[in-house]
């Protein structure tokens, strides 16, 4: 389980970058992880754009974005693109990641329960830290509440 103040565990998942990301290669860097239920959907969508409207802010302050989702790579390469977004997105199909970080969860959709990522926001410091994290995420002001914690590390 994630504690806070403590080290992450180290995972891998594939990237829009063509390679792998790791955990453990973004030491020395503040990252921000970010859950998102599924690519071209609006709430996901104006989280995104919130962050990268924002991404230069994020990286003046060495940190840098990463999102994860479900879909997969080539869902998330064409959100990527369409969206402009100038960091990673990562695939997690088969919730490896998402089960390390609780992310998926029960929820109401059009009145049926369904199984889905619980939007999330998981702040690593540069020494692979947990920080902070934000859980059951609302979409309006969560990026500068996250720039906030990020100025106060």
């Amino acid at each position: 389980m994630l504690e806070m103040n403590k080290p992450v565990t180290d995972f891998q998942l594939p990237a829009t970058s063509g390679g792998l990301f790791s955990l453990s290669e973004m030491r020395g860097k503040n990252l921000v992880l970010y859950f998102y239920p599924k690519d071209n959907t609006p709430g996901c969508t104006t989280e995104g754009e919130d962050f990268r409207d924002n991404y230069a802010a994020f990286q003046s302050l060495n940190c840098d974005i990463i999102g994860i989702s479900r879909d997969s790579i080539k869902s998330h390469e064409n959100f990527k693109a369409k969206m402009n977004f100038p960091f990673e997105l990562l695939s997690d199909e088969e919730e490896i990641v998402c089960q390390q970080f609780d992310v998926i969860k029960m929820k109401n959709m059009y009145g049926k329960q369904v199984r889905g990522i619980e939007r999330s926001t998981f702040l690593i410091d540069a020494n692979g830290n947990l920080r902070n994290e934000w859980r059951g995420v609302k979409v309006a002001g969560h990026v500068t509440d996250v720039l906030e914690s990020v100025k106060a590390l």
